[in-house]
C-alpha cells in the first residue's frame, strides 16, 4: 500500500537525540514532518545516569529525554508514529519511500510489506545499539553468549565491591564511574588498541585496571565468575578470574534496509547517501558518538532538507 502524502515536507526516521532535533529544527522553518519510532522518544537517554556533557545544566538522561519528548509532543508541525518500525528506505525520482511496519521484529527478507511513506526528504537517525562478544574479532566466546551491557550493572547489588571483567573501553565505563562515585566495585577492563583513545578519561581512577590486549578468550562464565585468557599487546599471556562480566565493546549500526549505503563497519556515511536521503546521528559513524553531536547533525540534516528545498522549487 503506497501513502503519497502531498503535506509531508519531510521524513524523520528514529526518535534519539538527533532524529528529535531534526523534527523539531524542521519545525522551525515551517517543514511538516513525520517521525517514525519503534520505542519511545529518546530511550537510550534513560539509560545514562550520569550526564557530563550536555548543555543547559541536565545531568540526568531520564530528565533529559523526558524534556525532549515533551517538546517534540507540542511541536505542531511534527506527526509521531510511534510503535513503527521502517524496514526500507529508497529514493525515487524527487521523492524519498520510506516503508513502515506496525509492530516490532520484522524478518531481513520481509521486502516492501506494510504502508509506504513519501515525503521530498528524508533523514535516517536510527543509531545504534550494543554490540555483544560475538561481534568483535578480538575475542573469542562460547558461541551465542549474551553478556549485559555494562551501563546495566547496579552498583548497590549486582556489583557492590566485587571484581568485574569488562570487555571493551567504550566510554560507558566513564559514565558508570560517575554515577557511582562511592563504590567499591573495581573494574579490569580488557580492551583493544582501537578503543585507545577513549579511555583516557578513565585511566587514573583507581578502581580501573586497564588491560590492553590483542585477544581475549572467555574460558569460563556463568554464576560462579569468570576466567578469561589474555594475549596482551606486550606479548605477555596472562589469566585473570572476576565476579563477573559486562561488555562495553562499542555499538553495531542500526541502519534500515533499502539504498542505504554502509561502509565496510556498516555505518551509513552522509556523503556517500542519494542526496535526498540524510543520515544524522550516531549512524554516521563511530567517533562522534555524542548526544550533543548527534542533536547538532538532526538539525544540520533538517536544514540541508530546507534549504535544498527552496532551491528545487519552481
Amino acid at each position: 500500500m503506497s501513502d503519497a502524502d502531498d503535506a509531508t515536507d519531510l521524513i524523520v526516521v528514529g526518535g534519539g537525540p538527533a532524529g528529535c532535533a531534526a523534527a523539531r529544527t524542521a519545525a522551525g522553518v515551517g517543514m511538516r514532518t513525520v517521525l517514525i519510532e519503534p520505542d519511545a522518544l529518546c530511550r537510550t537517554l534513560h539509560r545514562i545516569p550520569a550526564l557530563d556533557n550536555v548543555l543547559g545544566g541536565w545531568t540526568d538522561g531520564r530528565e533529559l529525554a523526558d524534556s525532549i519528548a515533551a517538546e517534540i509532543r507540542s511541536t505542531k508541525l511534527c506527526r509521531l508514529e510511534l510503535g513503527s518500525r521502517v524496514t526500507d528506505v529508497d529514493a525515487d525520482g524527487d521523492r524519498v519511500l520510506v516503508t513502515v511496519t506496525a509492530g516490532v521484529t520484522v524478518a531481513p527478507d520481509a521486502g516492501r510489506s506494510g504502508k509506504v511513506l513519501t515525503a521530498p526528504y528524508a533523514v535516517i537517525a536510527t543509531g545504534v545499539a550494543p554490540a555483544q562478544p560475538g561481534d568483535a574479532a578480538w575475542i573469542t566466546a562460547p558461541r551465542g553468549l549474551t553478556l549485559p551491557p555494562l551501563w546495566q550493572a547496579d552498583a548497590a547489588a549486582d556489583v557492590a565491591a566485587r571484581t568485574i571483567l569488562v570487555l571493551g573501553g567504550d566510554r560507558p565505563i566513564g559514565t558508570f564511574l560517575r554515577a557511582h562515585p562511592a563504590t567499591g566495585t573495581r573494574l579490569l577492563v580488557a580492551y583493544p588498541e582501537a578503543d585507545g583513545y577513549k579511555i583516557e578519561e578513565v585511566r587514573d581512577d583507581p578502581r580501573v585496571t586497564l588491560l590492553p590486549v590483542e585477544h581475549v578468550t572467555l574460558t569460563r562464565h556463568g554464576p560462579e565468575g569468570t576466567t578469561a585468557e589474555l594475549t596482551c599487546r606486550d606479548g605477555d599471556r596472562r589469566t585473570v578470574t572476576a565476579d563477573a562480566a559486562y561488555v562495553s565493546i562499542g555499538s553495531a549500526p542500526t541502519a534500515p534496509g533499502g539504498r542505504l549505503v554502509r561502509d565496510q563497519d556498516g555505518y551509513c556515511r552522509p556523503a556517500d547517501q542519494h542526496p535526498r536521503v540524510l543520515v544524522a546521528g550516531d549512524l554516521r559513524a563511530a567517533r562522534f558518538q555524542r548526544i550533543m553531536t548527534a542533536m547538532g547533525s538532526g538539525s544540520e540534516a533538517a536544514l540541508q532538507a530546507y534549504y535544498a528545498s527552496l532551491t528545487r522549487q519552481p
